[in-house]
């Protein structure tokens, strides 16, 4: 690339490159990053980068849950001081993060990893909604436990409610979703505290 061309070093270059690739991050963000980076101490930059490499090499995802964790079952799902039997469904582990700052839930959680979207090219088999299935036929009284889904509330978002709803009605197991505090289309990442709390407190039967 010409603009490549116009830097002192090709190290600097490579930095710049490695910065733009994250997402929402150009070149000129990522050459202020890059020269920012060069006027801290070395033992900034290398505990900078020791912390993305143990990020990268290290976080795994929750067996039960999918939610990150830094070991084989996430904090959340193995404190026996929360709700095992009431299943909060979500999209993304950003969505585990909005909800959990309302203070107001106490049961587990289950991060599809997405949702269904036939224009990106995502289907139910790119999700872990096989392994919510698993985790609820493997409840001892599906009947007496309660799945929320906390999906956003777009069509997509419709769209793989209703899919996980066939996928586990016939279980008996009580499915609710946030009541409508929340505006059609709008993602639980950037809904206020006050608002999603209000909507888990609220949440009624899921209606297809």
């Amino acid at each position: 690339m010409p603009y490549k061309e116009n830097y002192p070093s090709v190290l600097l270059s490579e930095a710049v490159d490695a910065i733009s690739s994250l997402p929402g991050v150009g070149r000129r963000s990522a050459l202020r990053l890059a020269l920012h980076l060069l006027k801290q101490p070395a033992e900034n930059v290398h505990h900078f980068t020791s912390a993305i490499n143990e990020l990268r090499d290290k976080v795994c995802y929750c067996k039960r849950c999918r939610m990150i964790s830094d070991d084989e079952i996430c904090a959340i799902c193995g404190d026996r001081s929360r709700d095992q039997r009431t299943i909060c469904v979500v999209e993304s582990v950003r969505d585990v993060m909005s909800i959990e700052a309302t203070g107001q839930y106490h049961g587990v959680y289950h991060v599809l990893g997405g949702i269904i979207s036939p224009i990106a090219g995502v289907g139910p088999s790119d999700l872990s909604i096989k392994e919510l299935t698993d985790r609820v036929a493997q409840l001892d009284d599906p009947a007496g436990a309660e799945v929320i889904l906390a999906l956003s509330g777009d069509v997509e978002g419709e769209t793989t409610a209703f899919y996980i709803y066939r996928q586990i009605e016939a279980t008996g197991i009580r499915i609710t979703s946030l009541a409508r505090g929340l505006g059609f289309g709008d993602d639980l990442e950037y809904a206020d505290a006050l608002t999603l709390g209000r909507s888990l407190t609220n949440r009624q039967l899921f209606k297809p």
